[in-house]
């Protein structure tokens, strides 16, 4: 457990990624909170914000109630706008957001609307500042994003391989691509810090194939690294089978069941990370209440699979795994990008 006391330093980096948004002083900011947010980053904000000149203004909002049948981590879809009709014109009408509530807005039914009104999201990860500070983005980081993206749309097709037994293929066809690198500087845009990662939404049945998930590989929804590997057998978008004799896989398996939901079965996202700053073994090295885990989505070089919601398939679920594997090689149109773990430079 690390000390809940500002330094100097975390204040800083919230001040450099801030200061990456480009807004003109005066501009009139919110910071969109809960009550079980972190009160060290909802004050690290408002001192950053305020110290560059910006209006600012809080909305601290209650924590929903605990509906689903298990605990929920790491969606990226915050109920916490939810009947809060008040709050959600406040949002619309600020020049940009400054989102800390535990799940973050990113799937949230309410972020069309506040980036349609002209207003932008910034995301801060639910993370202690100690990993914060570490991921402040870079302006090169921008470049290397922008590329991925702009390779994920040229392409049709995604292979994912891997010497553990991954054999997967996404059609990329009409596919919905992003990627993040860490600031909104752009009204209508939703970023998140820590960044570095590009994704693609597959449209319905695009994917295909078999992902093993190594010793080694992470389940961030549990916030465990596996220690026995596990099969995940995937028709048209499904997970249909998760083959293997460990906890890792027994914990995945009733996981899944519990939602009683298939579209909890189904893929969100893939893609890869691209931060050569973020690293693997970093969760190790946080209570898990200090941590939410988004550095180890954003590692350099990690495919990344998700299952559960997807806007773009007409899927919607709160049942989510966010899945890095290491030592695959992904492929657009039989071009690698990532070879055995590694980014393939320009």
């Amino acid at each position: 457990m690390l000390n809940d006391v500002i330094e100097h330093r975390w204040l800083d980096a919230f001040q450099r990624v801030f200061a990456l948004c480009k807004l003109e002083a005066g501009a009139e900011v919110a910071i969109l909170s809960e009550t079980q947010s972190r009160p060290l980053n909802r004050e690290l904000a408002r001192l950053a914000l305020q110290q560059l000149g910006l209006q600012v203004f809080e909305i601290n909002l209650p924590t929903p109630a605990q509906r689903a049948p298990v605990p929920v981590r790491s969606t990226g879809a915050s109920q916490v706008l939810h009947g809060q009709a008040a709050a959600l014109e406040a949002l619309k009408a600020s020049a940009m957001v400054v989102d800390l509530t535990l799940e973050g807005l990113l799937h949230a039914p309410q972020l069309p609307a506040i980036l349609g009104a002209g207003s932008r999201v910034m995301m801060v990860s639910n993370e202690h500042p100690e990993a914060l500070e570490r991921l402040v983005p870079e302006p090169a980081d921008e470049r290397v994003v922008r590329a991925a993206i702009k390779a994920c749309r040229a392409a049709t097709r995604m292979t994912v391989s891997s010497a553990a037994g991954t054999d997967l293929v996404v059609d990329l066809t009409d596919a919905r691509t992003g990627g993040v690198w860490g600031w909104a500087d752009k009204p209508g845009m939703v970023s998140h810090w820590p960044g570095g990662i590009v994704v693609n939404f597959p449209r319905p049945g695009s994917v295909n194939g078999r992902l093993v998930l190594d010793v080694g590989d992470i389940n961030l929804t549990f916030k465990r690294y596996l220690e026995h590997p596990v099969e995940l057998v995937i028709e048209n978008d499904y997970v249909t089978a998760v083959n293997g004799s460990g906890t890792d896989a027994e914990l995945m398996r009733r996981y899944l069941a519990a939602w009683g939901d298939r579209e909890a079965y189904g893929v969100s996202h893939v893609g890869w990370g691209l931060n050569e700053r973020a690293r693997y073994e970093a969760l190790t090295m946080y209570d898990q209440r200090d941590t939410n885990g988004t550095e180890l989505r954003a590692y350099a070089g990690n495919f990344l699979y998700s299952t559960g919601a997807n806007e773009v398939a007409g899927r919607f679920t709160e049942g989510h795994f966010d899945l890095p594997a290491g030592n695959c090689t992904v492929c657009l149109d039989d071009v690698p990008v990532v070879e055995h773990g590694r980014l393939v430079k320009e």
